[in-house]
């Protein structure tokens, strides 16, 4: 674990990087569990005070971001082509 505090500036990153991410999965299922594992790790942790906390809490989101990137590399290289009922148009 680290040792320096985490700026604001720094959380922000992390949290936009996850999303971005999250939109890189074609399957609508994934890409919303994705997201919503964002927001729920981010709100569970947002009242975090505790300098060494909020190291350990920053820690496994940059760790969440690797397995994310991967899988989404990953299901780029096999996912279908098939739309989810969720993203289909109504023509």
């Amino acid at each position: 674990m680290a040792s320096f505090m985490v700026t604001k500036g720094e959380v922000l990153s992390l949290y936009r990087s996850l999303l971005r991410t999250a939109r890189q999965f074609s399957d609508y299922n994934i890409r919303e569990y994705t997201k919503r594992r964002t927001f729920d790790g981010f709100r569970r942790n947002r009242d975090l005070v505790e300098p060494s906390a909020i190291t350990a809490a920053y820690s496994d989101g940059e760790a969440q971001l690797e397995v994310a990137k991967r899988q989404a590399l990953v299901y780029s290289l096999y996912a279908p082509n098939i739309k989810s009922i969720m993203e289909a148009s109504l023509h």
